[in-house]
């Protein structure tokens, strides 16, 4: 039997990611309300967008506490808080704004739905962090990966306002997730991919892989991060913990480890690897929340062509 679907609040459900991972949840069950300060893209996902500053802690604690829709008013009971929270809200990276409004408004927000989601009783949050923590992203100058496979254990020192803002959030996290013994998952989310970008990208992905080292040649599909915040919402029990949000293989017509030694030559590889595994991988997740990826970049692009 199917478990039973579960009252999420997600924040920034109207971004990229989000007007992707919304609708996936939903096709699981799970009754959504969006917190964001512009309406959800698809006017017919049915999917209700209450506007709410995250930078106020007062928005917070009242948004976590209201209905899902106006259809809450025709029963007898009053707005209570989510079974879930998933936070995707923030400055999605560095240059939107000056980097100090980045630190700030992705700390302060990150911290109050936290707090907020806590102190009401909210026993699983889920937040997005991100690749960039693994320093290459947005750091300065030709960096280089400190090793290969990417994972979660490693001690990660980046240098950019936007990645720093993340690993705040973390941190944020795992003391929460201790003092109020919940589980707060942190997602380091890849380079998002949308169904429409395989056929606009892809070739210059393949054909130029130098481009891809920002992204350690690692990507996520937008649908296949729903099913990954699906799974982290029914996974119980694990307390604080990091979970690469990746698909399985490297974004190259050339075997993984084949790859590394040509393109990135001062990286060690320290780990086996899977043949066509991303340099930031996935294993984690495949292994504590059994995830199977459904929309390999291959489906939607083929190199030989």
């Amino acid at each position: 039997m199917a478990p039973a679907g579960k009252r999420i609040v997600f924040t920034g459900g109207s971004g990229k990611a989000g007007r992707h991972v919304i609708p996936e949840l939903i096709k699981k069950g799970h009754s959504v309300l969006n917190l964001d300060l512009t309406d959800f893209p698809d006017p017919n996902a049915g999917v209700f967008t209450l506007r709410t500053d995250l930078t106020d802690s007062g928005q917070v604690f009242n948004a976590l506490t209201t209905h899902f829709n106006f259809a809450g008013y025709e029963g007898p009971e009053v707005p209570s808080p989510p079974d879930a929270v998933i936070h995707f809200a923030a400055y999605a990276r560095n240059m939107l704004v000056p980097d100090n409004e980045c630190y700030a408004g992705n700390v302060r927000s990150t911290y109050n739905v936290i707090e907020a989601a806590c102190k009401l009783g909210v026993k699983k949050i889920i937040i997005a962090s991100s690749e960039t923590t693994y320093e290459v992203c947005f750091g300065q100058g030709d960096l280089d990966y400190t090793e290969f496979p990417l994972l979660e254990d490693a001690d990660v020192n980046p240098m950019d306002t936007y990645a720093i803002s993340k690993l705040c959030g973390e941190r944020v996290a795992r003391g929460f997730a201790r003092r109020f013994k919940t589980d707060i998952y942190a997602l380091r989310i890849g380079n998002v991919i949308e169904p429409h970008e395989y056929e606009r990208d892809f070739p210059k992905y393949v054909k130029s892989p130098e481009v891809r080292k920002r992204n350690a040649w690692a990507y996520i599909d937008a649908r296949d991060l729903g099913q990954i915040c699906d799974l982290c919402v029914q996974k119980d029990g694990l307390g604080f913990q990091v979970f690469n949000a990746t698909n399985d293989t490297i974004t190259t017509t050339i075997p993984t480890k084949q790859f590394l030694q040509q393109y990135a030559p001062n990286t060690p590889i320290t780990k086996e690897m899977d043949e066509w595994e991303a340099p930031l991988s996935n294993r984690k997740i495949r292994k504590v929340l059994g995830f199977k990826e459904e929309h390999n970049w291959r489906k939607y692009y083929n190199p030989d062509r």
